[in-house]
């Protein structure tokens, strides 16, 4: 299948210029779209801003840990599609000058209400503070990451494995043999737990903000992702039985004697959390009549919960858990230029995607999933489903996708979600938690494998996991 979508994809880009300068007779719903416009070289900053994200860490670690870096960068590559978008719109060229001036305010207006959630939850569970060491037992770690991957979705994989993994580690500092852990960690809470609300994870946020009903991944999700999560935990508890069997007497002894309960700080953040879940729910905008809602509502009502947050969290509770601002501000400066560079690739694929050759649920899986593993997983999900809508004839734009999640390919909508949030554990870079994650167990004194290593080790254990999954759920 992988090498059928990329002979496919090759064989798109090389012929696309052509097809896209001819003139258009019927959009992919009928009429002239944008998508039949759009000539394929367009795609090229979207593809140069996703590369930039996973090759600049490696060749420039420095120069690109500079959040201002990040913003040029970024609006370096927006910049081409938005100028090209703008001449559209003020050409009106072929008819589609509407559609181009919408595409941009399509794209603003999401990129706000992406970062207004993410930040939100962000700096809420930022000043939530669990402290404590227990037993580095494998019953103990694995309730962590079971409660962890429950967690994920409703504060979000970030806000979980920000609230877990340092009292995870901490409860491990003493053993010897600990290696799996963190690797695990990334695996259930910074990706696979949170496949079940829109607030778990960032590519389904996306399909919320694009019509996703918001109960439509738990529904359309949790009978998958019980067994896959159980799996996985299943597999990490003989993993963890059997190294904890090979560490030494005064290791273990060093691992009672330091014991400690847990304690929360700064719970009423826990508070301010439900609040975002609240204004997600009760102030998300409504088709009909203009109101309140449609102009940024729920944005606000967010910044304000998350400006709380910030005043009545007290200083010592943010320090302790090596709080700052700088995983946020990354996203923000990144998301900016993959926002308007993908207008381009959504138009395109919504338009054009059959051509790739795509139809089953488990082709969708593991396409979006192997892109989501080495690139950024929220744009790999609008992408995918924006080909999945265009395959879909009651799906007659990108930008509204709830006659997909409701309508006959609906189980291709649940493949792309499960394939980009899945298996944005593939890589480091396959979801912005990885990072993280990996950051503070080096802190910590844990030792990370590297890049190739950690990918080697999700292929290992995951790939397996996915394929089994695939067999049984997507065939």
């Amino acid at each position: 299948m992988h090498s059928r979508f990329a002979a496919s994809l090759l064989l798109l880009a090389l012929s696309g210029t052509a097809l896209a300068n001819e003139p258009a007779v019927h959009g992919a719903h009928g009429g002239v779209g944008l998508g039949d416009v759009l000539p394929y070289w367009s795609i090229i900053p979207f593809a140069g801003m996703l590369l930039s994200i996973a090759l600049m860490p490696m060749i420039a670690h420095h120069w690109w840990e500079s959040n201002k870096n990040q913003l040029l960068v970024a609006l370096g590559w927006a910049s081409p599609v938005l100028g090209y978008l703008l001449y559209l719109g003020f050409t009106d060229h072929m008819g589609v000058g509407h559609s181009a001036f919408l595409s941009i305010e399509h794209a603003i207006a999401e990129y706000v209400s992406f970062i207004a959630l993410l930040g939100s939850l962000y700096i809420i569970s930022g000043g939530i503070l669990l402290r404590g060491d227990l037993q580095g037992k494998p019953v103990v770690n694995t309730s962590f990451l079971a409660i962890g991957a429950v967690l994920a979705n409703v504060v979000g994989t970030t806000g979980a494995s920000m609230l877990l993994i340092r009292p995870m580690l901490r409860t491990n500092s003493e053993r010897s043999h600990t290696w799996h852990i963190p690797i695990f960690f990334i695996f259930l809470v910074s990706n696979v737990g949170g496949a079940l609300t829109p607030i778990g994870d960032p590519p389904l946020f996306l399909g919320y903000l694009r019509g996703v009903p918001f109960f439509w991944t738990l529904e359309a999700l949790w009978s998958i992702w019980v067994p896959v999560v159980g799996f996985l935990l299943a597999i990490f508890f003989v993993m963890d039985t059997v190294l904890y069997g090979r560490e030494d007497a005064p290791h273990r002894a060093d691992d009672n004697a330091h014991v400690e309960p847990l304690r929360l700080e700064g719970s009423f953040n826990f508070l301010l959390l439900a609040g975002v879940i609240a204004s997600v729910l009760l102030l998300s905008p409504v088709h009909g009549e203009p109101s309140f809602r449609d102009y940024y509502a729920r944005e606000i009502a967010m910044a304000l919960l998350a400006g709380a947050s910030v005043l009545w969290t007290s200083r010592s509770i943010r320090e302790r858990n090596a709080f700052n601002y700088g995983p946020i501000l990354e996203v923000s400066a990144l998301f900016v230029g993959i926002f308007i560079a993908m207008i381009p690739a959504t138009k395109l694929l919504e338009t054009h995607g059959a051509a790739l050759g795509l139809t089953e649920p488990w082709q969708y899986f593991w396409a979006s999933g192997t892109l989501s593993a080495f690139l950024d997983n929220a744009p790999t999900y609008v992408t995918f489903a924006a080909m999945a809508c265009g395959a879909d004839a009651a799906c007659t734009d990108a930008n509204n996708l709830a006659p997909l999640a409701l309508g006959e390919s609906s189980k291709l909508l649940q493949a792309i979600a499960l394939g980009s949030v899945f298996c944005g554990a593939g890589s480091y870079i396959g979801n912005g938690p990885n990072f993280m994650v990996r950051a503070i167990a080096e802190q910590s004194g844990y030792k990370m494998p590297s890049f190739f290593g950690y990918t080697g080790w999700a292929l290992l254990i995951l790939g397996p996991t996915y394929l089994l999954m695939t067999l049984i759920w997507l065939v």
